[in-house]
């Protein structure tokens, strides 16, 4: 049986692959759990430095698996166990976001739902020429999860409403514009530019850049001024004193590239 969830690590980086291609790479539960797990790891594991989540074939990921939870319909399954079993799945979209190593997304054809979501959450979107992005939930019946809302409102602001309740489908140049892409490669350079990239993040000071993105997620959850100032002057200090510090100061002395070793 063909693997949901490919992981391959190299360079630093995890690259995780959503492996139905045959349904666009439609979520299923057993999919989620193989994801959940693999991020769970990736998060804790110092040898992974960046985290890469791509899609097989040709789409991303076309949200959740649509037909399965029709063949589901009226499942002897409480509200109340349906919800926890969403809601641990949907902790992908919060370590993607808020592990302390940056994570990247690389998306061509079909990013839609919660497979939208999950790409969002990602600190950076390199998307295909190819790439139609879509939230897809109103015209499914479904409010939303993953954390849709959330990313939306952080990206769109206001304009997060008619992006939610329309649902259009935007190209990759029009994602690019409205700020919900990264940089847009064509189709033929994407896995290339995708790799490249990825290790140029896993390359970095990945102690330093874990406090970058906590200090960033904290000013989006709504700090203060000063509640932001004080998270930034303990991690500035706690930066000063790592390895990686030290060598970016002694390479910038001698003229030469850093060579970071995550400590």
């Amino acid at each position: 049986m063909t693997a949901e969830l490919i992981e391959h690590q190299a360079d630093g980086v995890l690259t995780l692959t959503l492996n139905r291609p045959d349904r666009l790479n439609a979520l299923n539960p057993s999919m989620t759990d193989a994801l959940l797990a693999a991020l769970r790891r990736a998060a804790h594991d110092n040898a992974v430095r960046a985290v890469l989540l791509t899609g097989a074939g040709r789409g991303f990921c076309a949200g959740g698996d649509v037909k399965a939870m029709a063949e589901e319909e009226g499942a002897a399954q409480t509200l109340e166990a349906r919800t926890q079993q969403l809601r641990e799945h949907m902790e992908c979209a919060r370590l993607l976001h808020e592990m302390p190593k940056p994570t990247l997304a690389v998306a061509r054809g079909a990013c839609a739902g919660a497979g939208l979501s999950l790409a969002l959450a990602c600190d950076l979107l390199l998307a295909s020429d190819t790439l139609k992005l879509t939230s897809a939930f109103a015209k499914v019946g479904l409010s939303g999860d993953f954390g849709s809302t959330y990313f939306l409102t952080q990206l769109l602001g206001p304009r997060a409403r008619a992006f939610a309740l329309l649902s259009p489908v935007l190209k990759a140049d029009e994602a690019l514009q409205m700020g919900l892409v990264t940089r847009v490669v064509p189709d033929a350079q994407l896995d290339e530019a995708g790799a490249a990239l990825a290790r140029q993040l896993a390359a970095g000071p990945t102690i330093t850049l874990g406090h970058i993105k906590a200090n960033l997620n904290v000013a989006e959850q709504g700090a203060t001024l000063s509640q932001a100032l004080d998270h930034e002057a303990i991690r500035h200090i706690r930066c000063s004193m790592t390895e990686d510090h030290l060598e970016a100061a002694r390479a910038f002395v001698e003229k030469r590239a850093p060579v970071f070793a995550n400590r």
